[in-house]
């Protein structure tokens, strides 16, 4: 059975430690900051997130569910993407199960973190991940 995701102390110090790595460029490949608009108080949240890069396009995944920045994304239909100096606007498209299936296969690969998350092992079918996307949102990333 997958965990649970809880923002707890442990997250919220690798969150305040990976923020300014990511600021500076020196996080790990794929790693950036996501920015939303909220949507009821039209604040900006932030929050590092890992991108995947799969046959020409660039997805967003939501490992730990439907997060508050799931639903601002949904909402807004954009998202913004900054990595050291670099910011940069996006369009999202959420992704149906079998587009999704082999990008969170690929990202659960690549993060490790995440793996106690899904039931689905690191190197199961993609027919298992696609049963698992309708707890991980997959966004297709569109520069605006």
């Amino acid at each position: 059975m997958a965990h649970t995701y809880k923002l707890g102390l442990g997250r919220k110090l690798i969150n305040a430690f990976a923020k300014p790595a990511i600021r500076l460029g020196l996080a790990p490949k794929g790693s950036h900051l996501l920015t939303t608009v909220g949507r009821k108080s039209g604040e900006h949240h932030t929050t590092p997130v890992h991108i995947v890069e799969r046959d020409g396009q660039r997805y967003l995944v939501a490992p730990y569910g439907v997060r508050p920045w799931v639903l601002n994304a949904r909402a807004a239909g954009e998202v913004t993407l900054a990595r050291g100096r670099r910011s940069t606007e996006y369009g999202i498209t959420e992704v149906d199960a079998a587009e999704a299936a082999p990008v969170l296969r690929d990202y659960v690969k690549q993060i490790p973190v995440v793996r106690p998350f899904f039931d689905a092992a690191k190197d199961a079918p993609v027919a298992e991940f696609e049963r698992e996307a309708n707890r991980h949102p997959v966004f297709r990333l569109t520069a605006r």
